[in-house]
């Protein structure tokens, strides 16, 4: 697998903490990443989130088609690392049990933004954020 980030500026994982007045655009124009899987498919993606648990980051991406839509819900997850040059990088989650701690810190994120945004109080300057 290979990928290509797109964004505006400064990293995606940077915004987790950033606000509107940081000049990168990154509220403006969502973060993608082009994968290119196994069977050579590339696939254009939307970066929702990336977020820790326990001692390592995870990154949720969302598959959009030509239109830049997604249909299904289908979101990929991927841990979540940096180069020493500090390029990102994803991997594969190797095990079922990693996978399953990583999809239900995601379900905790989704479930915690629903909360407040049903309350008036969720802003794209907030992040969530799992110990």
């Amino acid at each position: 697998m290979s990928e290509e980030f797109k964004n505006a500026g400064c990293s995606a994982s940077d915004c987790s903490s950033c606000c509107e007045s940081c000049g990168s655009g990154q509220n403006q124009i969502p973060n993608t990443i082009s994968l290119t899987l196994d069977d050579n498919t590339e696939v254009e993606c939307a970066i929702l989130t990336i977020f820790p648990v326990k001692e390592k980051e995870y990154i949720a991406l969302l598959p959009l088609d030509e239109n830049g839509q997604n249909q299904d819900g289908e979101v990929y997850l991927y841990v979540f690392s940096r180069t020493e040059q500090g390029d990102p990088m994803l991997a594969n989650i190797e095990s079922d049990e990693e996978y399953a701690s990583a999809a239900e810190a995601f379900n905790s994120i989704l479930e915690n933004a629903r909360r407040a945004e049903e309350h008036g109080e969720y802003t794209e300057e907030k992040g969530e954020s799992l110990e």
